[in-house]
């Protein structure tokens, strides 16, 4: 997925309130912008750090700027978590996901267990519908290790469970890691910071409930969703 216009270049002087952060722009510009991301950004706040930020005219818009991307560990991070399911749709439709592939209609938002949507229902004559979850991720503490959640999550272990009641009707139910940075190799689930999700994760595994994980290349001009990661503790036939 390419931004309409490259992202401007700033560097981060605080992320507060969840949903706000302040910057200062190459040309020494102090600026207040949009974060839209209310998870704990773990490791990504760092005051200093080189950020990327896009850019918005609309007079609807309290902020003209939002933050994109962070650099961490050497590594440019994508944290706009409105991004996830729209990289995961291209990358569905370009058939970069093996295991989903040969499905010929795709439905976002599609209602289903209780009082929830799927992000999408992927459908073909002859094959069980697949149900599909998308978990943004971006947080690492090991190199080359991706880790899910990086705080409490009681909505993701609801989810869980929903794929999982899903796959028990049988229907195909899975869940889908995307990870907004390019130097992880494998991913695992963070049960030290959520053991309640990490068990969920485990009652989904045992009731028929598939899980995937794929990195994105990552520039101020593009994202793409590109390679298949293993998860640690799940079957490396999967991908």
């Amino acid at each position: 997925m390419r931004f309409d216009s490259p992202l401007v270049p700033a560097t981060l002087i605080s992320r507060y309130k969840r949903f706000l952060f302040d910057a200062v722009l190459a040309d020494g510009t102090t600026i207040t912008g949009s974060c839209p991301n209310t998870g704990s950004m773990r490791g990504l706040t760092t005051p200093g750090s080189r950020i990327w930020l896009s850019e918005h005219d609309s007079p609807t818009r309290k902020y003209r700027h939002m933050l994109e991307m962070v650099e961490a560990d050497g590594m440019i991070v994508g944290i706009n978590t409105g991004m996830p399911n729209k990289l995961a749709e291209e990358a569905l439709l370009a058939n970069r996901i093996p295991s989903l592939r040969g499905y010929d209609t795709l439905k976002r938002e599609q209602r289903y267990g209780i009082n929830s949507r799927i992000d999408f229902l992927l459908s073909a004559a002859g094959r069980p519908d697949a149900y599909v979850e998308v978990k943004n991720v971006h947080f690492m503490r090991e190199p080359g290790l991706a880790e899910f959640p990086d705080t409490a999550t009681k909505r993701g272990a609801k989810h869980l469970d929903e794929l999982a009641d899903a796959a028990q009707a049988g229907h195909r139910a899975v869940m889908l890691y995307l990870i907004q940075r390019s130097d992880c190799h494998r991913m695992r689930i963070c049960s030290d910071l959520d053991p309640i999700y990490a068990a969920a994760f485990q009652r989904a595994k045992g009731r028929g409930v598939e899980a995937y994980a794929i990195n994105c290349d990552i520039s101020p001009l593009e994202i793409v969703a590109s390679r298949m990661v293993a998860i640690d503790d799940w079957p490396t036939a999967a991908l």
